[in-house]
């Protein structure tokens, strides 16, 4: 079994432990098929489902494959203007170079998940963006200290 299969299923075997933390119940065999028939990859930060946009590339959809068991991310406030968390296992990169708004969700390194509050410049993978949320009710939710995200299937 090759190192990032390994990886992915350690990080799946933690999810299955904390699914209770974010809410999720274990999919069944249908629940997989729905996935694949159209269901999209959902955030909840403290039980409240917060409203975002992913993107279409290969990193969304590894992450997504990573949330069908319910994933939770526990993020780090940085620089003031992101929280920052490792996702456990590296997702393909698609890095450029971008000035981020509030609301982005980026992947920095292949393995870390940002979510700004803030601005910020540098290399990264766009994943996905946070809407409906002004730029204050964003500061009020990401930079009052750490937060856990949880990522799963709707």
């Amino acid at each position: 079994m090759g190192v990032r299969r390994v990886l992915i299923t350690l990080a799946l075997i933690t999810c299955s432990i904390l699914m209770n933390a974010c809410g999720k119940q274990e999919l069944s065999a249908s629940n997989g098929e729905a996935m694949e028939a159209g269901k999209s990859m959902t955030m909840t930060i403290a039980g409240e489902e917060v409203p975002v946009i992913w993107e279409n590339n290969d990193s969304v959809s590894e992450l997504t494959e990573l949330a069908k068991d319910g994933l939770e991310i526990s993020m780090s406030m940085y620089g003031g203007f992101e929280q920052v968390g490792s996702i456990g296992t590296s997702l393909p990169r698609n890095d450029s170079q971008m000035t981020t708004s509030p609301g982005d969700i980026v992947l920095y390194s292949g393995n870390q998940i940002v979510i700004f509050y803030g601005s910020n410049s540098w290399a990264y993978t766009r994943l996905g963006k946070i809407t409906g949320l002004n730029e204050k009710e964003l500061e009020d939710m990401f930079g009052n200290g750490d937060v856990t995200i949880c990522l799963g299937l709707n």
